[in-house]
């Protein structure tokens, strides 16, 4: 999957601003980004969905949007909110979305076979989907999606309102799919899941803002994180948010973690100010994590624009 300079404008709002990808076959590649920062327009663009204002989209060798009903047979889509009908069974539900991508009768019957002894469906094919637990439906919505063994498969959110243990299962299967030469891109605000994907590109207010590897982002990082463990930490957070450079403080625990603007003489500056302010701390070098890189692209270019105004 290629896209150049992708945008998408709603009037005067620009939705998503010249974006650029390219995302690897048989990937889970995931999209960071808070809410309203693009992922969503972004995603219904490569798949065919909506039509960009500007740029250029190649996905599985197909030009989007001119090629998108062909490209539409290739792949899966699975929303944030359960999509399927509630008032059919598990196999039923199975069954119409296998009849809608026009598979035949008896391959059908065999695909729907797989999936429910793959995603745990044999003592529940007769079960109402709209009787089931947010994690079961989650589990069901992901197996419709599958079901015509798509090349590429996009996720919008999937797991915002599942509890841990069934988030982890879930992802369990998405490497599964992956394994088998699926590629895969999902939409995630939770930190734990950006880190499982293979690949992770984060987006603020539209703009692609950092793109690469887990390890790859992290690294960029080093020398900009401190942990503080200050006596009085509340005060201290007020104080540090103050010092030039400093562009977030966050409490975890009794620690502060520190992220700085800057590699150089962070610790330095930290230690002086708590000092100045007869605040007693240990300041450590501490190693940055996603969480520090999304602050750090975000916060970071909200710092850059205030400058330049």
């Amino acid at each position: 999957m290629r896209a150049h300079g992708l945008t998408k404008r709603f009037g005067a709002l620009v939705a998503v601003d010249r974006v650029d990808l390219r995302v690897p076959r048989a990937n889970v590649y995931g999209f960071l980004g808070p809410n309203g920062s693009g992922k969503t327009t972004t995603i219904r663009m490569l798949c065919g969905l909506l039509t960009p204002s500007e740029g250029e989209v190649e996905v599985l060798g197909l030009r989007i949007p001119e090629q998108a009903e062909e490209l539409r047979r290739r792949i899966g889509y699975m929303t944030q909110k359960f999509s399927l009908f509630e008032d059919l069974t598990v196999r039923e539900n199975l069954e119409f979305l296998a009849s809608v991508q026009d598979i035949p009768r008896a391959p059908a019957a065999r695909r729907i076979d797989e999936l429910v002894e793959q995603y745990h469906f044999a003592d529940r094919q007769k079960q109402l989907a709209g009787t089931m637990s947010g994690g079961q439906k989650q589990r069901l919505a992901l197996a419709g999606a599958v079901v015509q063994k798509p090349e590429l498969l996009f996720l919008d959110e999937p797991t915002s309102a599942v509890d841990p243990e069934s988030r982890r299962d879930f992802w369990e299967k998405l490497f599964d799919l992956a394994d088998a030469g699926t590629t895969i891109l999902v939409s995630t605000h939770y930190m734990d899941e950006a880190e499982r994907c293979h690949r992770i590109a984060i987006l603020d207010r539209g703009a692609l803002v950092a793109d690469g590897t887990p390890d790859e982002l992290t690294r960029a990082l080093a020398g900009r994180t401190l942990e503080v463990m200050a006596a009085q930490p509340r005060r201290a957070q007020k104080l540090l948010l103050d010092v030039p450079g400093v562009l977030s403080v966050a409490q975890i625990g009794n620690a502060l973690r520190v992220l700085n603007d800057a590699n150089g003489d962070a610790a330095a500056r930290v230690k002086q100010a708590l000092a100045a302010a007869g605040l007693e701390a240990d300041v450590s070098a501490s190693p940055p994590n996603l969480e520090d890189v999304f602050v750090s692209s975000t916060r970071g270019r909200d710092d850059a624009a205030e400058k330049a105004a």
